[in-house]
């Protein structure tokens, strides 16, 4: 970890490179450096707050840290479009691939990756199934929630334009009641047992005070690092050749939630499933059930309206990937192999969004 604090040093790079005006690319690279350390902070705060509230508050935490980076990302390119009206359909359409590609990296990438590595060093691991059936049942709802505005768009449009964007807020209401109604069963339930405590368990490096500072000054560094990021996107892809659909669906998912993703496959490599789930599978709800419709408001009080209509290319990767998942989580228990299967299938999708014109 010291190691990596040393990338530290790109986020100055970045700045300065952002205010004496360098290449874009440069400012690009910069600060996607700088988030790596930036996320490992993340990730060893989260574990020292989840010893004193248990791993799925801990998990709650950081994934709503972890995606204030993602919703920031969002809330630029709607802002970018509001400036750049000649873009402005191509910034919301850049938005909904970076809500789709959050759901597919957490689910597929991140749980995937942590699986793997925590099968790998530890074998079959356990997990509350009744909590990972629950969850996987939201991810499910959350998928059809945004399946049904998407399908049922094309003949509503035919008739009265509006009536699509009084849809997308109807769902989009209903949807962060649906959330906030998780959260209260979720805290209501009975904590899980500890996963596989070991006798020799190391005291917390930090307080529960400092642990939760540190994680208030590493959102915000991170935040900062993705607004760089996202003003350099546009250089990046003229001069790179990839598409703004694979980069909102791909790119940004990754830069932006790059936090939870170390966190989750951390944790599972200490052999602490039950947070790593929480962490992976509680961001793919939140940004599904709560980041998702509260940008459709945002984007309303912007003047820039933003429905959730999204394409097919991206609800059959939605439905494959959370039946998948949920398929692997009926059980209780997870091995390597699982694992592979889910990164595999994310390799797959990346592929074909990677050629999908657009």
């Amino acid at each position: 970890m010291k190691a990596l604090n040393l990338l530290l040093i790109f986020g100055v790079v970045a700045i300065v490179a952002e205010l004496l005006g360098w290449s874009p690319l440069i400012v690009f690279v910069a600060s996607g450096l700088a988030m790596i350390p930036l996320a490992g902070l993340m990730g060893v705060a989260t574990e020292v707050l989840a010893i004193y509230t248990g791993p799925r508050l801990g998990g709650l935490l950081n994934a709503t840290l972890g995606n204030a980076a993602e919703l920031i990302i969002t809330i630029m390119a709607i802002r970018e479009g509001v400036q750049n009206p000649a873009i402005n359909q191509a910034m919301l359409e850049l938005v909904r691939a970076s809500i789709t590609g959050s759901v597919l990296g957490n689910i597929l990438l991140v749980l995937g990756l942590s699986i793997l590595v925590g099968g790998l060093r530890h074998g079959v691991q356990k997990f509350d199934r009744s909590h990972a059936g629950l969850s996987s049942t939201m991810l499910i709802l959350a998928v059809a929630a945004l399946v049904i505005p998407s399908i049922f768009s094309h003949s509503i449009e035919l008739v009265n334009h509006d009536a699509v964007e009084y849809l997308s807020l109807g769902v989009a209401g209903v949807m962060i009641g649906l959330y906030g109604l998780s959260l209260v069963s979720q805290l209501r339930r009975p904590a899980p047992e500890a996963d596989n405590p070991s006798a020799h368990e190391e005291s917390p490096p930090w307080s529960p005070l400092t642990a939760g500072l540190i994680l208030v000054v590493v959102t915000v560094a991170i935040v900062v690092m993705s607004e760089l990021l996202v003003g350099s996107i546009e250089h990046v892809i003229r001069r790179v050749g990839i598409s703004e659909f694979f980069l909102g669906i791909i790119v940004v998912p990754l830069i932006g939630n790059i936090a939870e993703h170390l966190v989750a496959v951390q944790v599972a490599a200490k052999n602490k499933m039950e947070l790593s789930l929480a962490v992976s599978v509680g961001s793919s709800l939140q940004i599904a059930l709560f980041v998702a419709p509260l940008l459709v408001f945002i984007s309303l009080a912007m003047g820039n309206p933003l429905t959730l209509v999204f394409n097919s290319f991206e609800l059959i990767a939605l439905m494959v990937a959370v039946l998948i998942a949920g398929l692997v989580s009926l059980d209780g228990e997870s091995n390597w192999l699982e694992g592979a299967m889910l990164l595999g299938l994310y390799l797959i999708l990346a592929l074909a969004f990677f050629w999908l014109p657009m």
